[in-house]
Protein backbone atom coordinates (compact mmCIF):
# COMPACT_ATOMS: atom_id res chain seq x y z
CA UNK A 1 0.00 0.00 0.00
CA UNK A 2 2.87 2.36 0.82
CA UNK A 3 4.37 1.71 -2.61
CA UNK A 4 1.09 2.54 -4.33
CA UNK A 5 0.74 5.71 -2.28
CA UNK A 6 4.28 6.74 -3.19
CA UNK A 7 3.66 6.14 -6.89
CA UNK A 8 0.48 8.22 -6.76
CA UNK A 9 2.35 11.03 -4.99
CA UNK A 10 5.16 10.99 -7.53
CA UNK A 11 2.73 10.93 -10.44
CA UNK A 12 0.83 13.89 -9.01
CA UNK A 13 4.03 15.84 -8.44
CA UNK A 14 5.21 15.05 -11.97
CA UNK A 15 1.84 16.31 -13.24
CA UNK A 16 2.31 19.50 -11.23
CA UNK A 17 5.75 19.92 -12.79
CA UNK A 18 4.32 19.51 -16.30
CA UNK A 19 1.45 21.88 -15.53
CA UNK A 20 3.88 24.52 -14.34
CA UNK A 21 5.90 24.05 -17.52
CA UNK A 22 2.69 24.40 -19.53
CA UNK A 23 1.85 27.67 -17.77
CA UNK A 24 5.30 29.07 -18.54
CA UNK A 25 5.05 28.14 -22.22
CA UNK A 26 1.48 29.41 -22.57
CA UNK A 27 2.19 32.69 -20.84
CA UNK A 28 5.28 33.41 -22.93
CA UNK A 29 3.57 32.34 -26.17
CA UNK A 30 0.47 34.47 -25.58
CA UNK A 31 2.28 37.50 -24.27
CA UNK A 32 5.47 37.49 -26.30
CA UNK A 33 5.10 34.80 -29.00
CA UNK A 34 5.03 37.23 -31.93
CA UNK A 35 8.15 38.98 -30.64
CA UNK A 36 9.93 35.65 -30.20
CA UNK A 37 9.17 34.63 -33.78
CA UNK A 38 10.34 38.00 -35.03
CA UNK A 39 13.49 37.60 -32.96
CA UNK A 40 14.17 34.21 -34.55
CA UNK A 41 13.58 35.56 -38.06
CA UNK A 42 16.08 38.35 -37.46
CA UNK A 43 18.75 35.85 -36.36
CA UNK A 44 19.62 34.80 -39.90
CA UNK A 45 22.93 36.51 -40.36
CA UNK A 46 25.27 33.87 -38.97
CA UNK A 47 25.37 30.57 -37.17
CA UNK A 48 26.37 32.27 -33.95
CA UNK A 49 23.39 34.65 -34.04
CA UNK A 50 21.04 31.77 -34.77
CA UNK A 51 22.62 29.78 -31.92
CA UNK A 52 22.04 32.65 -29.49
CA UNK A 53 18.49 33.12 -30.76
CA UNK A 54 17.68 29.47 -30.10
CA UNK A 55 19.18 29.78 -26.62
CA UNK A 56 17.09 32.86 -25.87
CA UNK A 57 13.83 31.36 -27.14
CA UNK A 58 14.37 28.22 -25.06
CA UNK A 59 15.14 30.28 -21.98
CA UNK A 60 11.79 32.03 -22.47
CA UNK A 61 9.74 28.91 -23.28
CA UNK A 62 11.50 26.61 -20.77
CA UNK A 63 11.53 23.82 -23.36
CA UNK A 64 13.72 22.91 -26.31
CA UNK A 65 10.80 20.91 -27.73
CA UNK A 66 8.64 24.03 -27.91
CA UNK A 67 11.55 25.93 -29.44
CA UNK A 68 12.07 23.11 -31.96
CA UNK A 69 8.43 23.23 -33.03
CA UNK A 70 8.67 27.02 -33.47
CA UNK A 71 11.95 26.89 -35.40
CA UNK A 72 10.76 23.91 -37.44
CA UNK A 73 7.60 25.77 -38.44
CA UNK A 74 9.62 28.79 -39.60
CA UNK A 75 12.02 26.54 -41.52
CA UNK A 76 9.13 24.67 -43.19
CA UNK A 77 7.61 28.01 -44.29
CA UNK A 78 10.93 29.07 -45.82
CA UNK A 79 11.35 31.93 -43.34
CA UNK A 80 14.47 30.30 -41.86
CA UNK A 81 17.29 28.56 -43.72
CA UNK A 82 18.30 25.01 -42.81
CA UNK A 83 21.76 25.90 -41.51
CA UNK A 84 20.53 28.71 -39.17
CA UNK A 85 17.67 26.46 -38.05
CA UNK A 86 20.09 23.69 -37.03
CA UNK A 87 22.29 26.26 -35.26
CA UNK A 88 19.22 27.60 -33.45
CA UNK A 89 18.41 24.08 -32.24
CA UNK A 90 21.92 23.66 -30.87
CA UNK A 91 21.39 26.89 -28.96
CA UNK A 92 18.00 25.64 -27.77
CA UNK A 93 19.60 22.50 -26.37
CA UNK A 94 22.15 24.56 -24.47
CA UNK A 95 19.30 26.77 -23.25
CA UNK A 96 17.56 23.80 -21.62
CA UNK A 97 20.83 22.91 -19.89
CA UNK A 98 21.12 26.42 -18.45
CA UNK A 99 17.52 26.21 -17.20
CA UNK A 100 18.30 22.94 -15.45
CA UNK A 101 21.42 24.54 -13.95
CA UNK A 102 19.28 27.29 -12.46
CA UNK A 103 16.62 24.95 -11.14
CA UNK A 104 19.10 22.48 -9.69
CA UNK A 105 20.02 24.79 -6.81
CA UNK A 106 18.12 24.77 -3.55
CA UNK A 107 15.31 27.23 -4.18
CA UNK A 108 12.84 26.26 -1.46
CA UNK A 109 12.62 29.88 -0.33
CA UNK A 110 12.08 31.16 -3.88
CA UNK A 111 9.01 29.39 -5.22
CA UNK A 112 6.47 30.91 -2.76
CA UNK A 113 7.66 34.39 -3.71
CA UNK A 114 7.46 33.52 -7.42
CA UNK A 115 3.90 32.26 -7.08
CA UNK A 116 2.86 35.34 -5.12
CA UNK A 117 4.52 37.68 -7.62
CA UNK A 118 3.00 35.81 -10.54
CA UNK A 119 -0.49 35.93 -9.04
CA UNK A 120 -0.20 39.68 -8.47
CA UNK A 121 0.85 40.23 -12.10
CA UNK A 122 -1.84 37.86 -13.38
CA UNK A 123 -4.53 40.03 -11.76
CA UNK A 124 -3.43 43.07 -13.77
CA UNK A 125 -5.64 44.12 -16.74
CA UNK A 126 -2.74 44.56 -19.17
CA UNK A 127 -2.48 41.43 -21.33
CA UNK A 128 1.31 41.21 -21.34
CA UNK A 129 1.53 41.68 -17.59
CA UNK A 130 -1.13 39.03 -17.06
CA UNK A 131 0.64 36.52 -19.32
CA UNK A 132 4.00 37.29 -17.70
CA UNK A 133 2.36 36.60 -14.35
CA UNK A 134 1.09 33.28 -15.68
CA UNK A 135 4.64 32.33 -16.72
CA UNK A 136 6.12 33.34 -13.32
CA UNK A 137 3.45 31.34 -11.50
CA UNK A 138 4.27 28.36 -13.71
CA UNK A 139 7.93 28.64 -12.79
CA UNK A 140 6.99 28.72 -9.11
CA UNK A 141 4.87 25.59 -9.53
CA UNK A 142 7.76 23.80 -11.22
CA UNK A 143 10.07 24.58 -8.30
CA UNK A 144 7.40 23.53 -5.82
CA UNK A 145 6.91 20.23 -7.65
CA UNK A 146 10.66 19.53 -7.56
CA UNK A 147 10.76 20.27 -3.83
CA UNK A 148 7.83 17.90 -3.22
CA UNK A 149 9.49 15.17 -5.29
CA UNK A 150 12.64 15.33 -3.22
CA UNK A 151 10.62 15.04 0.00
CA UNK A 152 8.51 12.16 -1.34
CA UNK A 153 11.53 10.15 -2.43
CA UNK A 154 13.57 10.71 0.73
CA UNK A 155 12.34 7.45 2.37
CA UNK A 156 13.44 5.45 -0.67
CA UNK A 157 17.06 5.58 0.37
CA UNK A 158 16.34 3.04 3.13
CA UNK A 159 14.22 0.72 0.96
CA UNK A 160 15.90 -2.63 0.10
CA UNK A 161 13.64 -3.11 -2.93
CA UNK A 162 14.64 0.19 -4.47
CA UNK A 163 18.27 -0.50 -3.79
CA UNK A 164 17.90 -3.76 -5.73
CA UNK A 165 16.35 -1.86 -8.61
CA UNK A 166 19.18 0.64 -8.41
CA UNK A 167 21.68 -2.19 -8.67
CA UNK A 168 19.93 -3.53 -11.80
CA UNK A 169 19.81 -0.10 -13.42
CA UNK A 170 23.47 0.52 -12.72
CA UNK A 171 24.37 -2.53 -14.75
CA UNK A 172 22.31 -1.57 -17.81
CA UNK A 173 23.15 1.90 -19.23
CA UNK A 174 21.25 1.17 -22.45
CA UNK A 175 18.09 0.46 -20.45
CA UNK A 176 18.57 3.74 -18.56
CA UNK A 177 18.96 5.62 -21.84
CA UNK A 178 15.83 4.11 -23.39
CA UNK A 179 13.74 4.70 -20.27
CA UNK A 180 14.75 8.37 -20.10
CA UNK A 181 14.20 8.83 -23.85
CA UNK A 182 10.67 7.45 -23.51
CA UNK A 183 10.07 9.69 -20.49
CA UNK A 184 11.25 12.84 -22.29
CA UNK A 185 9.13 11.99 -25.34
CA UNK A 186 6.05 11.42 -23.17
CA UNK A 187 6.63 14.67 -21.25
CA UNK A 188 7.46 16.61 -24.45
CA UNK A 189 10.22 18.33 -22.48
CA UNK A 190 13.83 17.48 -21.77
CA UNK A 191 13.80 20.03 -18.92
CA UNK A 192 11.07 18.15 -17.06
CA UNK A 193 12.70 14.77 -17.74
CA UNK A 194 16.17 15.88 -16.60
CA UNK A 195 14.74 17.52 -13.50
CA UNK A 196 12.95 14.28 -12.67
CA UNK A 197 16.20 12.36 -13.17
CA UNK A 198 17.91 14.85 -10.87
CA UNK A 199 15.24 14.29 -8.22
CA UNK A 200 15.71 10.51 -8.46
CA UNK A 201 19.47 10.91 -8.21
CA UNK A 202 19.16 13.31 -5.28
CA UNK A 203 16.99 10.79 -3.43
CA UNK A 204 19.60 8.09 -3.95
CA UNK A 205 17.42 6.02 -6.27
CA UNK A 206 19.87 6.44 -9.17
CA UNK A 207 23.60 6.00 -9.09
CA UNK A 208 25.92 8.44 -10.89
CA UNK A 209 26.46 6.37 -14.03
CA UNK A 210 22.77 5.52 -14.39
CA UNK A 211 21.87 9.19 -13.91
CA UNK A 212 24.29 10.33 -16.62
CA UNK A 213 22.95 7.68 -19.02
CA UNK A 214 19.40 8.88 -18.33
CA UNK A 215 20.44 12.48 -19.00
CA UNK A 216 21.74 11.37 -22.40
CA UNK A 217 18.46 9.51 -23.02
CA UNK A 218 16.37 12.55 -22.06
CA UNK A 219 18.27 14.65 -24.61
CA UNK A 220 17.62 12.02 -27.24
CA UNK A 221 13.91 11.61 -26.44
CA UNK A 222 13.11 15.31 -26.61
CA UNK A 223 14.29 15.36 -30.25
CA UNK A 224 11.69 12.77 -31.28
CA UNK A 225 8.59 14.97 -30.86
CA UNK A 226 9.54 17.54 -33.59
CA UNK A 227 10.25 14.66 -36.00
CA UNK A 228 6.80 13.19 -35.39
CA UNK A 229 5.22 16.64 -35.76
CA UNK A 230 6.90 17.16 -39.16
CA UNK A 231 5.90 13.84 -40.69
CA UNK A 232 2.35 14.94 -41.59
CA UNK A 233 3.13 15.85 -45.22
CA UNK A 234 5.05 12.84 -46.54
CA UNK A 235 5.15 14.33 -50.03
CA UNK A 236 7.42 17.18 -48.93
CA UNK A 237 10.47 15.65 -47.28
CA UNK A 238 12.19 19.03 -47.09
CA UNK A 239 9.95 19.93 -44.12
CA UNK A 240 11.63 17.16 -42.12
CA UNK A 241 15.22 18.33 -42.66
CA UNK A 242 15.54 20.43 -39.51
CA UNK A 243 13.93 17.99 -37.01
CA UNK A 244 15.74 14.98 -38.52
CA UNK A 245 19.02 16.90 -38.53
CA UNK A 246 18.53 17.78 -34.87
CA UNK A 247 17.74 14.14 -34.06
CA UNK A 248 20.82 12.92 -35.94
CA UNK A 249 22.97 15.40 -33.99
CA UNK A 250 21.56 14.12 -30.70
CA UNK A 251 22.04 10.49 -31.76
CA UNK A 252 25.68 11.11 -32.65
CA UNK A 253 26.24 12.85 -29.32
CA UNK A 254 24.44 10.07 -27.45
CA UNK A 255 26.56 7.38 -29.13
CA UNK A 256 29.76 9.18 -28.18
CA UNK A 257 28.59 9.83 -24.61
CA UNK A 258 27.58 6.21 -24.07
CA UNK A 259 30.91 5.02 -25.42
CA UNK A 260 32.70 7.25 -22.88
CA UNK A 261 30.13 6.86 -20.10
CA UNK A 262 32.58 5.69 -17.42
CA UNK A 263 35.26 8.37 -17.86
CA UNK A 264 32.59 11.05 -18.38
CA UNK A 265 30.85 10.12 -15.13
CA UNK A 266 34.11 10.21 -13.18
CA UNK A 267 34.99 13.62 -14.61
CA UNK A 268 31.58 15.00 -13.63
CA UNK A 269 31.84 13.54 -10.12
CA UNK A 270 35.23 15.19 -9.74
CA UNK A 271 33.65 18.50 -10.75
CA UNK A 272 30.75 18.26 -8.26
CA UNK A 273 29.80 14.98 -6.51
CA UNK A 274 26.35 16.18 -5.38
CA UNK A 275 23.83 14.00 -7.32
CA UNK A 276 21.51 16.82 -8.42
CA UNK A 277 24.42 19.01 -9.50
CA UNK A 278 26.01 16.05 -11.29
CA UNK A 279 22.85 15.60 -13.37
CA UNK A 280 22.67 19.31 -14.21
CA UNK A 281 26.37 19.41 -15.14
CA UNK A 282 25.99 16.30 -17.30
CA UNK A 283 23.13 17.93 -19.18
CA UNK A 284 25.14 21.13 -19.74
CA UNK A 285 28.32 19.29 -20.74
CA UNK A 286 26.49 17.07 -23.23
CA UNK A 287 24.89 19.99 -25.04
CA UNK A 288 27.88 22.32 -24.90
CA UNK A 289 30.26 19.70 -26.31
CA UNK A 290 27.72 18.76 -28.98
CA UNK A 291 27.28 22.42 -29.99
CA UNK A 292 31.01 23.12 -30.18
CA UNK A 293 31.63 19.98 -32.23
CA UNK A 294 28.66 20.41 -34.58
CA UNK A 295 28.54 24.15 -35.34
CA UNK A 296 31.53 24.09 -37.76
CA UNK A 297 30.02 21.12 -39.63
CA UNK A 298 26.54 22.54 -40.23
CA UNK A 299 27.35 23.62 -43.81
CA UNK A 300 28.19 20.16 -45.24
CA UNK A 301 25.65 18.52 -42.94
CA UNK A 302 22.91 20.81 -44.25
CA UNK A 303 23.87 20.06 -47.86
CA UNK A 304 23.72 16.33 -47.10
CA UNK A 305 20.24 16.68 -45.59
CA UNK A 306 19.13 18.70 -48.62
CA UNK A 307 20.35 15.95 -50.92
CA UNK A 308 18.79 13.12 -48.90
CA UNK A 309 15.48 14.94 -48.24
CA UNK A 310 14.74 16.83 -51.47
CA UNK A 311 11.86 19.22 -51.93
CA UNK A 312 9.09 17.96 -54.23
CA UNK A 313 9.03 19.30 -57.79
CA UNK A 314 7.11 22.52 -58.02
CA UNK A 315 3.53 21.74 -58.95
CA UNK A 316 2.08 23.62 -61.88
CA UNK A 317 -0.25 26.38 -60.77
CA UNK A 318 -3.65 25.54 -62.21
CA UNK A 319 -4.62 29.22 -62.12
CA UNK A 320 -1.52 30.30 -64.06
CA UNK A 321 -2.24 31.19 -67.73
CA UNK A 322 -0.64 29.02 -70.40
CA UNK A 323 -1.33 30.86 -73.64
CA UNK A 324 -1.16 34.57 -72.75
CA UNK A 325 2.17 35.32 -74.40
CA UNK A 326 3.17 38.94 -73.63
CA UNK A 327 5.30 39.06 -76.79
CA UNK A 328 2.18 38.54 -78.93
CA UNK A 329 0.54 41.78 -77.79
CA UNK A 330 2.11 43.61 -80.74
CA UNK A 331 0.27 41.22 -83.10
CA UNK A 332 -3.44 41.62 -82.25
CA UNK A 333 -4.66 38.60 -84.23
CA UNK A 334 -2.28 36.27 -82.40
CA UNK A 335 -2.99 37.91 -79.03
CA UNK A 336 -6.76 37.52 -79.47
CA UNK A 337 -6.28 33.88 -80.44
CA UNK A 338 -4.20 33.33 -77.30
CA UNK A 339 -6.88 34.93 -75.13
CA UNK A 340 -9.57 32.78 -76.73
CA UNK A 341 -7.55 29.62 -75.97
CA UNK A 342 -7.26 30.70 -72.33
CA UNK A 343 -11.02 31.26 -72.18
CA UNK A 344 -11.44 27.65 -73.34
CA UNK A 345 -9.42 26.61 -70.27
CA UNK A 346 -11.89 28.54 -68.12
CA UNK A 347 -14.74 26.67 -69.81
CA UNK A 348 -13.01 23.34 -69.10
CA UNK A 349 -12.73 24.23 -65.41
CA UNK A 350 -16.39 25.27 -65.23
CA UNK A 351 -17.44 22.02 -66.91
CA UNK A 352 -15.39 20.04 -64.38
CA UNK A 353 -17.06 21.98 -61.56
CA UNK A 354 -20.53 21.12 -62.88
CA UNK A 355 -19.59 17.47 -63.26
CA UNK A 356 -18.09 17.23 -59.78
CA UNK A 357 -21.02 19.08 -58.18
CA UNK A 358 -23.39 16.53 -59.71
CA UNK A 359 -21.32 13.61 -58.42
CA UNK A 360 -21.03 15.15 -54.94
CA UNK A 361 -24.80 15.64 -54.73
CA UNK A 362 -25.60 12.13 -56.00
CA UNK A 363 -23.13 10.39 -53.64
CA UNK A 364 -23.52 12.68 -50.63
CA UNK A 365 -19.78 13.46 -50.74
CA UNK A 366 -19.06 16.61 -48.72
CA UNK A 367 -15.31 16.48 -49.41
CA UNK A 368 -15.86 16.42 -53.17
CA UNK A 369 -18.30 19.30 -52.87
CA UNK A 370 -15.69 21.36 -51.01
CA UNK A 371 -13.06 20.48 -53.61
CA UNK A 372 -15.49 21.62 -56.31
CA UNK A 373 -15.92 24.97 -54.57
CA UNK A 374 -12.14 25.41 -54.34
CA UNK A 375 -11.82 25.03 -58.12
CA UNK A 376 -13.52 28.38 -58.48
CA UNK A 377 -10.20 29.92 -57.39
CA UNK A 378 -8.70 28.61 -60.64
CA UNK A 379 -11.56 30.11 -62.65
CA UNK A 380 -11.12 33.45 -60.90
CA UNK A 381 -7.36 33.44 -61.46
CA UNK A 382 -7.65 32.69 -65.18
CA UNK A 383 -10.38 35.31 -65.56
CA UNK A 384 -8.17 37.97 -64.00
CA UNK A 385 -5.27 36.98 -66.23
CA UNK A 386 -7.40 37.17 -69.41
CA UNK A 387 -8.85 40.53 -68.38
CA UNK A 388 -5.40 41.99 -67.70
CA UNK A 389 -4.06 40.59 -70.98
CA UNK A 390 -6.89 42.10 -73.03
CA UNK A 391 -6.52 45.42 -71.21
CA UNK A 392 -2.92 45.54 -72.40
CA UNK A 393 -3.86 45.42 -76.10
CA UNK A 394 -3.66 48.82 -77.83
CA UNK A 395 -7.25 49.60 -78.86
CA UNK A 396 -6.17 52.27 -81.32
CA UNK A 397 -4.21 49.67 -83.31
CA UNK A 398 -7.16 47.26 -83.63
CA UNK A 399 -9.47 47.05 -86.61
CA UNK A 400 -13.22 47.00 -85.95
CA UNK A 401 -13.56 43.19 -86.31
CA UNK A 402 -10.71 42.79 -83.82
CA UNK A 403 -12.42 45.16 -81.37
CA UNK A 404 -15.60 43.12 -81.70
CA UNK A 405 -13.70 39.88 -81.08
CA UNK A 406 -11.94 41.39 -78.06
CA UNK A 407 -15.28 42.37 -76.54
CA UNK A 408 -16.71 38.90 -77.20
CA UNK A 409 -13.73 37.24 -75.48
CA UNK A 410 -14.00 39.58 -72.52
CA UNK A 411 -17.77 39.05 -72.18
CA UNK A 412 -17.47 35.25 -72.37
CA UNK A 413 -14.71 35.25 -69.73
CA UNK A 414 -16.94 37.33 -67.42
CA UNK A 415 -19.94 35.04 -67.96
CA UNK A 416 -17.91 31.90 -67.27
CA UNK A 417 -16.46 33.47 -64.13
CA UNK A 418 -20.01 34.21 -62.93
CA UNK A 419 -21.06 30.64 -63.67
CA UNK A 420 -18.12 29.37 -61.62
CA UNK A 421 -19.25 31.57 -58.72
CA UNK A 422 -22.77 30.16 -59.01
CA UNK A 423 -21.49 26.60 -58.84
CA UNK A 424 -19.35 27.45 -55.81
CA UNK A 425 -21.99 29.40 -53.88
CA UNK A 426 -24.97 27.36 -55.03
CA UNK A 427 -24.56 23.82 -56.31
CA UNK A 428 -21.47 22.91 -54.26
CA UNK A 429 -23.00 24.40 -51.12
CA UNK A 430 -26.25 22.49 -51.63
CA UNK A 431 -24.29 19.25 -51.99
CA UNK A 432 -22.28 19.99 -48.83
CA UNK A 433 -25.39 20.75 -46.76
CA UNK A 434 -27.19 17.67 -48.06
CA UNK A 435 -24.22 15.47 -47.15
CA UNK A 436 -23.97 16.92 -43.64
CA UNK A 437 -27.68 16.58 -42.96
CA UNK A 438 -27.79 13.09 -44.41
CA UNK A 439 -30.49 14.08 -46.90
CA UNK A 440 -30.76 11.00 -49.14
CA UNK A 441 -32.15 11.54 -52.63
CA UNK A 442 -34.56 8.92 -53.98
CA UNK A 443 -33.01 7.09 -56.97
CA UNK A 444 -35.44 8.60 -59.47
CA UNK A 445 -34.86 12.15 -58.21
CA UNK A 446 -31.09 11.65 -58.09
CA UNK A 447 -31.14 10.52 -61.72
CA UNK A 448 -33.38 13.46 -62.67
CA UNK A 449 -30.99 15.99 -61.10
CA UNK A 450 -28.03 14.27 -62.72
CA UNK A 451 -29.84 14.64 -66.05
CA UNK A 452 -30.29 18.37 -65.39
CA UNK A 453 -26.57 18.68 -64.70
CA UNK A 454 -25.82 16.88 -67.97
CA UNK A 455 -28.15 19.28 -69.78
CA UNK A 456 -26.27 22.25 -68.26
CA UNK A 457 -22.95 20.75 -69.36
CA UNK A 458 -24.33 20.27 -72.88
CA UNK A 459 -25.39 23.91 -72.93
CA UNK A 460 -21.93 24.95 -71.79
CA UNK A 461 -20.40 23.03 -74.69
CA UNK A 462 -22.89 24.60 -77.09
CA UNK A 463 -21.97 28.04 -75.72
CA UNK A 464 -18.30 27.30 -76.35
CA UNK A 465 -19.16 26.27 -79.91
CA UNK A 466 -21.01 29.55 -80.43
CA UNK A 467 -18.06 31.48 -79.03
CA UNK A 468 -15.52 29.77 -81.25
CA UNK A 469 -17.55 29.16 -84.43
CA UNK A 470 -19.81 32.25 -84.47
CA UNK A 471 -22.65 30.10 -85.86
CA UNK A 472 -26.03 31.96 -85.74
CA UNK A 473 -28.01 28.68 -85.77
CA UNK A 474 -26.11 27.36 -82.77
CA UNK A 475 -26.56 30.70 -81.03
CA UNK A 476 -30.31 30.52 -81.59
CA UNK A 477 -30.42 26.96 -80.27
CA UNK A 478 -28.58 28.07 -77.13
CA UNK A 479 -31.29 30.66 -76.36
CA UNK A 480 -34.05 28.16 -77.09
CA UNK A 481 -32.48 25.69 -74.64
CA UNK A 482 -32.65 28.35 -71.95
CA UNK A 483 -36.44 28.52 -72.27
CA UNK A 484 -36.74 24.76 -71.63
CA UNK A 485 -35.56 25.23 -68.06
CA UNK A 486 -38.84 26.86 -67.09
CA UNK A 487 -40.57 23.49 -67.38
CA UNK A 488 -37.98 21.85 -65.11
CA UNK A 489 -38.50 24.58 -62.52
CA UNK A 490 -42.29 24.19 -62.63
CA UNK A 491 -41.91 20.43 -62.10
CA UNK A 492 -39.68 21.04 -59.04
CA UNK A 493 -42.21 23.51 -57.60
CA UNK A 494 -45.01 20.98 -58.11
CA UNK A 495 -42.99 18.27 -56.34
CA UNK A 496 -42.60 20.55 -53.33
CA UNK A 497 -46.36 21.20 -53.32
CA UNK A 498 -47.05 17.45 -53.18
CA UNK A 499 -44.80 16.89 -50.15
CA UNK A 500 -46.71 15.51 -47.19
CA UNK A 501 -44.01 15.28 -44.52
CA UNK A 502 -40.91 17.17 -43.47
CA UNK A 503 -38.45 14.63 -44.91
CA UNK A 504 -39.98 14.68 -48.39
CA UNK A 505 -40.32 18.47 -48.19
CA UNK A 506 -36.61 18.84 -47.37
CA UNK A 507 -35.71 16.68 -50.35
CA UNK A 508 -38.06 18.63 -52.61
CA UNK A 509 -36.64 21.96 -51.45
CA UNK A 510 -33.14 20.72 -52.20
CA UNK A 511 -34.21 19.65 -55.69
CA UNK A 512 -35.87 23.03 -56.27
CA UNK A 513 -32.77 24.92 -55.17
CA UNK A 514 -30.56 22.86 -57.47
CA UNK A 515 -32.94 23.27 -60.40
CA UNK A 516 -33.14 27.04 -59.96
CA UNK A 517 -29.37 27.34 -59.79
CA UNK A 518 -28.99 25.31 -62.97
CA UNK A 519 -31.66 27.45 -64.64
CA UNK A 520 -29.77 30.61 -63.66
CA UNK A 521 -26.55 29.09 -65.03
CA UNK A 522 -28.32 28.32 -68.30
CA UNK A 523 -29.50 31.92 -68.45
CA UNK A 524 -25.93 33.17 -68.07
CA UNK A 525 -24.68 30.81 -70.76
CA UNK A 526 -27.39 31.99 -73.13
CA UNK A 527 -25.89 35.46 -72.78
CA UNK A 528 -22.88 34.24 -74.80
CA UNK A 529 -25.18 34.01 -77.84
CA UNK A 530 -26.70 37.47 -77.49
CA UNK A 531 -23.96 39.59 -79.16
CA UNK A 532 -23.95 37.36 -82.25
CA UNK A 533 -27.75 37.26 -82.48
CA UNK A 534 -27.90 41.05 -82.13
CA UNK A 535 -25.41 41.50 -84.96
CA UNK A 536 -27.44 39.11 -87.11
CA UNK A 537 -30.72 40.93 -86.32
CA UNK A 538 -32.16 37.78 -84.71
CA UNK A 539 -32.76 39.20 -81.22
CA UNK A 540 -35.34 41.70 -79.98
CA UNK A 541 -33.93 44.69 -78.22
CA UNK A 542 -36.69 44.69 -75.58
CA UNK A 543 -39.99 43.02 -74.72
CA UNK A 544 -41.51 46.42 -73.83
CA UNK A 545 -43.87 48.20 -76.19
CA UNK A 546 -42.49 51.22 -77.95
CA UNK A 547 -45.23 53.40 -76.37
CA UNK A 548 -47.62 52.63 -73.52
CA UNK A 549 -50.97 51.20 -74.56
CA UNK A 550 -53.89 53.65 -74.42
Amino acid sequence: MDAIRLLVELAGEAALLLFGLHLVQRGVERGFGANLRRFVRVALGSRLRAFLAGLGVTAALQSSTAAALMVGGLAAQGALGLEPALAAMLGANVGTALIVQLLSFDVRAVFPALMLLGWAAYRRPVIRQREAGRAVMGLGLMLAALHLMLESMAPLQASPAFREVLHLLEGSPALNLMAAALLAWAMHSSVAAVLLVGSLAGAGVLGPQAAVAMVVGANLGSAITPVLAARGDTRDLSRQRMPIGNLVNRMAGAALAMALLGPLTEALRALDPAPVRLVANAHLAFNLILAVATLPLLGPFGRLLTRLLPAPPAAADAAAPRYLDPEAVSTPAVALSNAAREVLRIADEVEAMLRDASAALRRGDADRAKATARRDDVVDGLHRAVHAYLAGLPREALAQPEVTRLEDIRDVAIILEHVGDMVERGLARHATRAARRGTALPPDLAEELAGLHRRAIAQLRLAVAVFMGQDPAAARQLVVEKEAWRQAERAAVARLGRSTDEASAATARLALDVTRDLKAIAGHLAGIAHPLLEREGMLRVSRLRATPAA
